[in-house]
């Protein structure tokens, strides 16, 4: 499979057909193919086919799923495409550098998703925790609102200059590479993390959300790979254990 096969561009809740289209088009004249709807108000119409203007094979073969987390569960590195964060501190790329790590992860193997969200809104916070970084475009302050197809033809357009700059694959490292863990067994490590954690009491009545963002992006710095999921889950699950016998053997 060719790196640009391994590069998925996944809109959130979109909620203009004709935006769809324009976001197929944009893809197709950069030589990529992978298109993803989650959960859009309205499906591909015929609006959406005009604004494809060609690229209707983009639109007909595009999977729809019902939430973010289903539609990058096989990723191995998901990049949110924002303005700047509210809540949720992410590390913030630039379209050329974000391009260059997407091409990357692509070249060595791992699936990459290239997230965007809503016209109005964008991505809540939510999903926004469900990406590794942000991708921030700088456009003029003044005027920041960049039309849905227009950003999406800005990452596609630098995603293809990455590839045509020959960026090295990681293949070309000697010995083999373990890839790093897919993002539902990150999911399914972050869920079991935050259950431990209220089993032990570590918030102490105060909000879990703060410490999960923050145990997250660690996490996510340390590009866990699936053994390593395996191993903190083991550890978890033995936690676990230890606090319900704990629980057990309280004086009632």
């Amino acid at each position: 499979m060719s790196a640009s096969a391994r590069i998925r561009f996944v809109l959130v809740g979109t909620q203009h057909p004709g935006n769809i289209g324009a976001a197929a088009r944009a893809l197709k004249t950069m030589g990529l193919a992978r298109l993803v709807l989650v959960a859009p108000e309205k499906g591909v119409d015929e609006e959406a086919l005009r604004r494809a203007a060609g690229a209707d094979d983009l639109l007909l073969d595009s999977p729809v799923f019902a939430n973010l987390a289903e539609a990058v569960a096989d990723c191995q590195l998901v990049l949110g495409c924002t303005a700047r964060s509210r809540r949720v501190a992410l590390e913030e790329l630039l379209p050329a550098v974000a391009a260059q790590q997407a091409v990357q992860a692509a070249h060595a193997g791992q699936e990459v998703a290239l997230v965007f969200g809503r016209e109005r809104t964008g991505l809540s916070n939510d999903e926004l925790e469900l990406c590794q970084r942000a991708i921030h475009i700088p456009s003029d302050p003044a005027f920041s609102s960049l039309n849905l197809g227009a950003a999406v033809q800005v990452l596609a357009y630098t995603v293809r200059m990455a590839m045509l700059g020959e960026v090295a694959p990681a293949a070309a490292e000697p010995g083999p590479r373990e890839l790093p863990a897919a993002h539902g067994q990150l999911e399914g490590f972050y869920t079991q993390l935050g259950q431990t954690l209220d089993m032990i009491d570590f918030h102490k009545g105060r909000s879990p959300d703060s410490a999960m963002r923050k145990l997250r992006r660690l996490f996510g710095k340390a590009a866990l790979t699936e053994q390593e999921v395996r191993l903190l889950r083991g550890i978890l699950a033995d936690a676990q254990r230890m606090a319900r016998l704990a629980g057990q053997a309280d004086p009632v």
